[in-house]
């Protein structure tokens, strides 16, 4: 425990330093929230919706993070320190080359909690939002969609054979997710062409299993969304323990 602590406070230092998460993962959900709820206050999320702009945003906007490290910024640090023969070094130290891959999941849990209860905050403090959905499922939800991010992350972290090829596929995967799976532009308003697409996203579904928790919908609603997460958690960690390379 005092090698994860430790190790975990270098980690995060040198992760705050580079400020990619901090911005990305952190300052971003906030500010989209903001302009959300400035834009749009308290109108309807869309013609005959039950709930405000804001209310439906909520749990949108706080996938960013999740989906920032995820998607982003795990595969990165993971092919790097490979690349750097650092998780090689690690074999030969009383250190677990497997603690700091825990470690790395860690930090990118706690950038995403920070940013989701900002955005609740500020969504709270600025625009009038009152949680109407369940904590319960809600939180569950979230660790699951968390869950799902930081698996497919890894998975791509450790196949990725270097840093410039993981960049590669995480912008493959990062920006389709951002722009098309109800983070940013609300999934309900896209054509009907461009929801299909959506749909084949995994962090598309994780919004959508938001949304239903954050806003007290039916539980219908929830259930293809929890069972496409899930999957995509199980299957992308069994491939990343599988197939993760060390060196």
């Amino acid at each position: 425990m005092k090698a994860f602590s430790t190790l975990f406070s270098v980690e995060f230092r040198l992760s705050l330093r580079d400020m990619n998460m901090p911005i990305f993962a952190v300052i971003m959900p906030v500010v989209v929230m903001l302009v959300i709820g400035m834009l749009f206050g308290g109108q309807p999320a869309y013609e005959g919706a039950s709930y405000t702009f804001v209310a439906q945003s909520v749990g949108a906007v706080s996938a960013i993070a999740i989906c920032a490290g995820g998607a982003m910024g795990l595969p990165l640090v993971v092919s790097n320190y490979r690349y750097r023969k650092i998780l090689k070094r690690y074999f030969v130290t009383p250190v677990s080359a497997r603690l700091i891959l825990a470690v790395q999941v860690a930090i990118y849990s706690v950038y995403a909690l920070v940013s989701t209860v900002l955005v609740f905050g500020v969504a709270a403090l600025f625009f009038g939002y009152a949680f109407t959905g369940s904590w319960p499922a809600f939180v569950g939800s979230y660790l699951l969609v968390l869950a799902a991010m930081l698996a497919l992350g890894m998975m791509v972290g450790g196949l990725a054979p270097n840093e410039k090829i993981a960049g590669v596929l995480a912008s493959v995967l990062y920006f389709p997710m951002l722009l098309l799976s109800g983070t940013t532009l609300p999934y309900e308003v896209m054509p009907d062409t461009l929801q299909r697409v959506a749909d084949v996203l995994p962090l598309t579904q994780g919004v959508k299993l938001l949304k239903a928790t954050s806003l007290g919908l039916p539980v219908d609603q929830a259930v293809v969304p929890v069972a496409v997460m899930a999957v995509w958690a199980v299957v992308c960690t069994v491939i990343a323990v599988r197939f993760f390379k060390w060196e």
